[in-house]
Order: structure tokens, then sequence, then C-alpha cells
């Protein structure tokens, strides 16, 4: 199977590299400035306490894609959904299909309107990744894993063949008959996660310690109901160990995306906070909004950040 992998970020870096160790035929598009530094710095993975092993990373840019790819495993940030499709659309032929790996679920509609929702599985990963200063990819967390599969929940060919290549390749791999339903799990934890985290400026644990926890259950029980509303029913035991998570006290962790505010980055909050937002009954387009408030602080954020630069 010829994979493409779209970016070699963090995730797309992670996730190719580990197959292109395991032996697998994978081929990185990416941006010409981060083309040369694979071709300057070449291309690692690695465990944050654990030793790099080179890799021959094949790194191209659009104009050099030659023929149509199996699989198209689509890594980018979501804002740059729009010129990837662009990018990769010389890549997708009839039987191809795409994989994309990104947070919220509005790049699901964005990609079957451009290739046909035949060719689009549904995929989400659970990793902590970052670039290390030579731009190998370092996984920060104990594992990864990526989980995929058709949006209608059916068996197929396709995700056999998909799972069968990434089999022994460094990660846990999971082919799912709900993936939408996951989807939408990851991100109501994501919308409260960033949405929190983001607002008050600070770790889960500095939230608990200034009394503030009652604020992170209100935010994640307005993302469950918008949810609800699209008839996707987070499920008890996952809505738990959310909560669970974002109200521990003594907590570091942080959404990236609050990362990305404090080193003065682009946000996905559009994505992430403004889509599900968009999502909610009309009946509460008006009402009172943790949500709203947090998507309007880093909507407030980025309108500063556009008029700086």
């Amino acid at each position: 199977m010829r994979v493409l992998v779209v970016g070699a970020g963090a995730i797309g870096g992670y996730f190719g590299g580990r197959l292109l160790q395991a032996g697998r035929d994978v081929t990185f598009l990416v941006r010409p400035r981060r083309a040369e530094q694979i071709s300057k710095n070449g291309f690692a993975v690695r465990a944050a306490s654990g030793g790099a092993e080179e890799l021959n990373a094949r790194a191209i840019v659009s104009e050099q894609i030659e023929a149509p790819y199996d699989l198209v495993l689509v890594c980018c940030k979501a804002y740059d959904l729009e010129s990837a499709m662009d990018g990769f659309a010389p890549a997708v032929g009839p039987q191809t299909a795409i994989l994309p790996l990104l947070n919220g679920l509005r790049h699901l509609d964005s990609l079957s309107e451009r290739f046909g929702v035949a060719r689009v599985l549904g995929g989400q990963c659970i990793i902590s990744a970052t670039l290390d200063e030579r731009g190998h990819a370092v996984l920060l967390g104990p594992t990864a894993t990526l989980t995929f599969g058709e949006l209608n929940g059916a068996a197929s060919k396709r995700t056999e063949a998909i799972a069968t290549t990434m089999q022994d390749a460094g990660f846990a791999v999971q082919v799912s008959n709900a993936v939408l339903l996951e989807m939408w799990e990851k991100w109501v934890l994501l919308a409260t996660f960033a949405g929190m985290t983001c607002l008050m400026r600070s770790a889960v644990g500095d939230i608990v310690a200034a009394g503030a926890a009652g604020l992170t259950e209100a935010l994640l029980e307005e993302c469950r109901q918008i949810a609800a509303s699209q008839n996707q029913v987070i499920r008890p035991e996952i809505l738990q160990r959310i909560r669970a998570l974002l109200t521990q006290a003594n907590s570091t962790i942080m959404a990236s995306m609050l990362r990305d505010v404090e080193r003065g980055a682009r946000t996905e909050a559009a994505h992430v906070l403004g889509d599900l937002l968009h999502r909610q009954s009309e009946l509460a387009v008006n009402s009172p909004s943790l949500l709203r408030i947090a998507y309007l602080h880093l909507k407030t954020y980025e309108a500063r950040r556009a008029r700086a630069a």
C-alpha cells in the first residue's frame, strides 16, 4: 500500500515516521520550507527519553506527485485544510482512501465535497508529540493510538487493508464501527479542555485550585448537549472519564491551543469551538454560553494577533 502523509509536523511526522520505520511505502507531502529542513537535517522519530534512528524519508511538494496513492493520511492543521486539499488532489485516484486526523468534524464535509464522501474515512488519534529543534518527531506521552473506520460503521476491505498496513508499526491501531461517535466524544473533550484552559490561561490543576472546577463541568455539559442535539449521545463512561481528567486537582495538563496562544501562534478555535457553537440548537443560540465566551475570548486574541501582524 502506497501511503501519502500530508504534513510532517508532530502528528504526521510521528505516525508516518513509524510506518516508514516499519518498512512501509511512505511519502510525506510538505511545503517547500519543510522539505528543505528535512533535506538538511534528515528525519527521525523517537520517544522523549530515547535515541533516534535516522530514516530515509521521502518528502515531496505537490508538483512532484506523479500518480495516485492508495491511502492519503491527512495530518495538517484544520486551518490549512483548503490549501492542503489543493496540494494533494493529484494524489487522489478512483481507489484512494482519505483518512484525516484533524480536530473537530468540519473537515469531513470539506473533504467529502471536494473528493466524494465514498473516499473519506473517519479517524482520530490520541497522541502527545512535538518536533524538536531539528524537525524530528518526538513522542512525549507513553503511547500513541490511531483509530479509524467507515463513517457508516460498516466493515470494509479497505479498512482491513489499512489496518494490516499499520499493524506492528510502533503505535496502537484500532478499526472502529462507531468512529463518528468517537470523533464527537473527542471533540467534546477537546472543546471543554481548550475552551476552559484558554479562558483561564492556566492548567487544569490551577483551575481546580481557584475553585472553578464547576465552570469546567458546566462547559462540559454544554458541549455534551450540543452533541446530543446532533444525535450523538456521549457514552456515560466516556463522559465520566472526561470529567475526571478535566477536574483533577494538581494536574499540570493544558490544551495545546493554550500553548499556541502563549507563543503568539494561530489557533484552531474556529474549528474546535466555533463550529461546535454553529451546531447548537436554535433555542440555545441567544442563551448565556460559556462556550461562546471562550470562543470570543480566542477570537479577540486572533484579532489582536492579526492587527499586530
